[in-house]
């Protein structure tokens, strides 16, 4: 009995020394993974990620307003996907933070007025406006011109 004990004892030290020796291998393994094309060139990941171009954070209409004088009162707006339509800002109710709130503004159709009074804007939180420089200035000094050059030949026919 005494030999089986003791035969006993030795297997059960083989086997934990292997055990031991089994997770002594295993934790190395684990430590240092098979090399992959990061681990060799760590600069790899971060010229990957550079090398695409950042997409731009669309705005809705208060951001874009509020680099405009006057918060885009008088300033023509449209949204990306509209093609002739615009809004010209008349009013604005902002929130306290700047970003929200409320708008209105008269249509413009092709760069001409199509309706008489202002319109509350709809969907001025989602993020797809744009200002549409063109439209602002033009059409405010183009009717002055016209009307000036209409009255000066009225004007030269009455004197001759």
């Amino acid at each position: 009995m005494a030999t089986a004990l003791a035969s006993r004892a030795a297997s059960d030290r083989t086997q934990s020394l292997l055990k031991l020796s089994f997770n002594f291998l295993r934790s190395f393994s684990a430590a240092s993974p098979s090399p992959s094309p990061s681990a060799q060139n760590p600069n790899a990941s971060s010229s990957t990620a550079s090398k695409k171009p950042k997409r731009k954070k669309k705005k809705n209409l208060f951001e874009l307003a509020q680099f405009l004088p006057n918060w885009g009162i008088g300033y023509h707006m449209a949204k990306t996907h509209w093609t002739g339509v615009s809004y010209q800002i008349t009013k604005i109710n902002l929130y306290k933070d700047g970003k929200h709130g409320k708008a209105w503004g008269i249509v413009h159709k092709d760069g001409l007025q199509a309706a008489d009074a202002p319109k509350k804007i709809s969907g001025v939180h989602k993020r797809c406006w744009r200002y549409i420089p063109n439209l602002s200035k033009s059409i405010e000094s183009a009717p002055n011109l016209t009307k000036s050059t209409e009255t000066v030949p009225k004007e030269e026919v009455q004197v001759s």
